[in-house]
């Protein structure tokens, strides 16, 4: 339950729902590269290919074409972006920290820049410098369920464990109904030994319609503490 929400930005990605077969995505990668064949210097070609790529996780080659992306545009601002979750995925942190700060400089503010570079520093025991940048983020974003679900994420890694749970609250308050959210803020209030306020939630997303089997794990440490 220990999530952080990631928002990745898919600019030229088309809907792909989760059932869809890992050979449908194979094919899709095939296509867009066949397409590149005929236009190498097309960036809009090379950031689709990459789309699919990323989302078959094939890191590698989706650092390759986004090297190639940001040779022909240095400010391809989706390039910078995608480069920068690209090497996050491969350990690559700082050169990742790189290309989001590139990003920054290009578009200040750019929610996803800032939130990228936040759970970056998380990750990478940056802890001082990610609280100030997600701090920031809500700041600027203060309508943002994400945001504060992000900020909760960190606060729950370091141990800040009421702070984390009125952040998810936050997130909840402006998006109620967002399973992610509530699960995490379970986790938390289980955390904390309030268990009816635990309970009453885990029944609610049942009612919700979520299969109680799908929270017998949380059910479980309920009843453990």
């Amino acid at each position: 339950m220990n999530k952080i929400i990631f928002s990745l930005l898919f600019l030229f990605l088309p809907c792909v729902s989760y059932a869809q077969s890992m050979q449908a995505l194979k094919d899709s990668l095939k296509v867009a590269t066949d397409e590149l064949a005929y236009h190498p210097d097309s960036i809009d070609l090379r950031i689709k290919k990459v789309a699919w790529n990323i989302q078959l996780e094939q890191w590698n080659y989706a650092k390759d074409d986004l090297d190639k992306v940001l040779f022909l545009d240095n400010q391809n601002v989706a390039g910078l972006y995608y480069r920068a979750f690209v090497n996050t995925k491969l350990g690559r942190y700082k050169f990742a920290r790189l290309d989001y700060q590139n990003l920054l400089t290009l578009v200040p503010g750019n929610f996803n820049g800032l939130l990228g570079l936040a759970l970056l520093n998380q990750k990478d025991k940056h802890y001082t410098e990610a609280l100030d940048e997600i701090n920031r983020l809500v700041s600027q974003y203060p309508d943002s369920a994400v945001a504060y679900a992000a900020r909760g994420g960190i606060e729950k890694e370091r141990g800040f464990l009421e702070l984390a749970l009125e952040d998810y609250t936050q997130a909840m308050k402006r998006e109620p109904r967002n399973h992610d959210f509530i699960l995490n803020r379970i986790d938390l209030l289980i955390r904390l030994k309030r268990k009816k306020e635990a309970k009453d939630e885990l029944d609610r997303l049942v009612k919700m319609g979520v299969n109680r089997g799908e929270l017998m794990e949380l059910y479980g440490a309920l009843r453990a503490k």
